[in-house]
């Protein structure tokens, strides 16, 4: 167990941290760096915002397959830690309760036991009715693969951030290709199908991608990312285990999660 917190205190230390600017009411930004292979910068205030479409009917509390490692299921938080501001690990102290776990803000983010390559992850999570804040400082969380690769968790159904900071987006580069976020007090459905990058010594072999279902409503397909998530700045890689935790930001704000599920992505002869 000793070995195993260093190793994700570690991964911590180079995972994105939420800026200190966390609450703040940011549209956008002028003054931030290209990000390469596009014509916008990085949270460009005049990149413009994905279009809205009502889903239909998410599957909510589906339940997931046989060979799916559950990670919440409604009762308590034995497969996870916690990773403290300050990078100490303890045990989580987020509430649990009616099914859901909820951020306790401030507390540290939550990273799983098990570490992931390859997968695919069911998740649904809501901002509770009455969350008040803008930009960035509304519902603010994230689903952060690998503790690096984050799809935004945000309340995007009438707050306005950059397009690159909305919920469901590849935070600080790309979008969604459609906005599907549900209005407050509703919850919403990720299924997310990651493929992870490599390395090669220092190098990157090859990149990461991820494809995300939002709502039942595809809003990145098989997406290259362009590094650990990071404000403000250009995302980059830098090499890591083929294995990492998934972790769940806590970025000071209210947010929760519930029917969390995990499928490691392995051919049917593969060992």
């Amino acid at each position: 167990m000793k070995a195993y917190l260093l190793s994700i205190l570690m991964a911590a230390s180079l995972a994105a941290q939420p800026p200190k600017e966390a609450g703040d009411d940011k549209r956008g930004y002028t003054d931030t760096p290209q990000i390469p292979g596009q014509k916008w910068k990085v949270h460009d205030a005049a990149r413009a915002r994905p279009p809205k479409v009502t889903p239909g009917l998410p599957l909510l509390n589906e339940a997931p397959p046989s060979d799916a490692l559950v990670l919440f299921d409604g009762k308590d938080l034995s497969q996870w830690v916690t990773i403290g501001r300050g990078g100490q690990a303890g045990d989580p102290t987020w509430k649990v309760e009616n099914g859901y776990m909820e951020v306790k803000p401030r507390s540290g983010r939550l990273v799983t036991r098990e570490k992931f390559g390859d997968c695919q992850l069911h998740i649904e999570w809501m901002v509770p009715k009455g969350v008040e804040g803008a930009g960035q400082g509304r519902g603010n969380s994230g689903v952060e693969i690998m503790m690096r690769y984050e799809i935004q968790v945000l309340e995007s159904n009438e707050n306005l951030t950059y397009a690159d900071g909305q919920a469901a987006s590849i935070y600080g580069q790309w979008p969604p290709m459609i906005n599907a976020t549900l209005p407050q007090g509703e919850w919403n459905v990720y299924d997310i199908y990651f493929d992870a990058p490599k390395f090669d010594g220092e190098k990157l072999a090859k990149p990461g991608y991820v494809t995300v279902v939002h709502n039942g409503i595809l809003v990145h397909n098989h997406q290259e990312i362009l590094g650990a998530a990071i404000h403000r700045k250009v995302a980059t890689y830098k090499p890591h285990g083929a294995e990492e935790p998934l972790s769940l930001q806590d970025h000071g704000q209210i947010v929760r999660y519930r029917n969390i599920w995990i499928r490691r992505i392995k051919g049917y002869d593969q060992p």
